[in-house]
């Protein structure tokens, strides 16, 4: 079976690395914002290059402290893409905003800027774009909508650490920027981990104290915060992994440029890369469409190749955003996508062979029938 994502065979290439790492945070005796996280926090500011990067517990904390360090609240709207994962709409919700939805570009998946200005009201606080499946938003618009009304930006760079858009990093063009480190993220930790990265020292000071109960001193709180840090040993994971993350989204991406080229089934819609940027899109999946997508899923499987659906469901339609009052037919692109994506294996491990076999089973499904 060719899995989706295989995480044991990139932990075979680096498992010394990883093993001396994690074995002398066992020995410091130091286990909670310890010098791992620290080392980690600075390689990622100078991989980054920003000023501040602050680990948190996971990238759904990272959106959620994002926020209130931003200051946005009850009463507050954000707009954002209703095809992401629910972690997005829910962080908007977990501080008391309210989450306006804007429908995707057909071609990149992304939030559509030209429908923006359209839903900006005077209780506008921020955008938050999220860069999916590992390809930038088109964040010139975005930033000059934002410039236009006094909007923040957060990025959702969850799926996209060391993306790139006109010379700058996924995460690192709005106000803040949110990473996720879950095991199957280009970097993706051995659990849950995330980042918060920004220029601004007040959004910084902020969302230090906010990850550590609202205190910047021990037992001193200032405010009401969160526990959420970066575990120690996550960060000496993470510190080995950092190392190869060019490397292995090199490899994603000429991945990605083989299925492209491959595959040959009518009716099959692969990944447009929507800018010319080395690491414009760095295919945290790769996303096919097709009318029949449910019986090709079958089909795979069939032969041995796992597939997902990411999302099967947009987040206007889940029944805990309900209350947003949304129907189906709201947003068009997200819910034909829904119902015509899935993803097929993809990870830099992947061998040519197995590449090979993939696109011909694909392209032999019409056969089948």
């Amino acid at each position: 079976m060719i899995s989706l994502i295989d995480l044991k065979r990139q932990y075979k290439s680096i498992s010394q690395e990883i093993i001396e790492r994690v074995k002398e945070v066992f020995e410091s005796g130091q286990y909670i914002l310890g010098p791992k996280v620290a080392e980690f926090e600075k390689k990622c500011a100078e991989y980054l290059n920003v000023k501040h990067a602050i680990g948190v517990g996971n990238g759904t904390d990272a959106l959620v402290i994002a926020l209130e360090s931003l200051g946005i609240g009850k009463g507050d709207e954000v707009i954002t893409t209703p095809f992401t994962f629910f972690a997005t709409a829910e962080a908007i919700v977990r501080v008391g905003a309210k989450p306006v939805f804007v429908d995707i570009d057909p071609l990149s998946y992304n939030i559509d800027p030209e429908k923006i200005e359209e839903k900006i009201s005077e209780r506008t606080k921020a955008i938050i774009p999220v860069h999916i499946f590992g390809q930038v938003c088109d964040m010139k618009k975005i930033v000059q909508i934002a410039k236009k009304y006094n909007l923040y930006i957060i990025e959702d760079a969850c799926q996209a650490f060391g993306a790139e858009f006109e010379g700058k990093k996924a995460g690192t063009i709005g106000d803040v920027g949110c990473f996720s480190f879950f095991p199957t993220k280009n970097l993706g930790g051995f659990g849950d981990g995330g980042l918060i990265v920004t220029d601004s020292d007040e959004i910084a000071s902020k969302a230090r104290m906010l990850r550590q109960h609202g205190s910047k001193k021990k037992y001193y709180n200032e405010m009401i915060g969160f526990n959420s840090r970066l575990d120690e040993v996550q960060a000496a994971i993470l510190l080995v992994k950092i190392k190869y993350i060019d490397m292995w989204n090199r490899r994603r991406i000429e991945i990605a440029q083989k299925f492209s080229q491959e595959l040959k089934l009518d009716g099959l819609v692969t990944p447009k890369k929507c800018n010319n940027f080395e690491f414009g899109h760095i295919y945290h999946l790769y996303i096919l469409q097709h009318e029949k997508r449910d019986l090709i899923m079958e089909y795979l499987a069939q032969k041995g190749i796992a597939t997902g659906i990411y999302y099967p469901v947009p987040l206007h339609l889940t029944k805990a955003l309900s209350f947003l009052g949304h129907k189906e037919g709201d947003f068009e692109v997200a819910e034909r996508l829904c119902r015509r994506s899935f993803a097929i294996p993809m990870f830099p491990e992947l061998t040519d062979e197995e590449i090979e076999y993939i696109t011909t089973s694909i392209n032999q499904f019409g056969g089948s029938l």
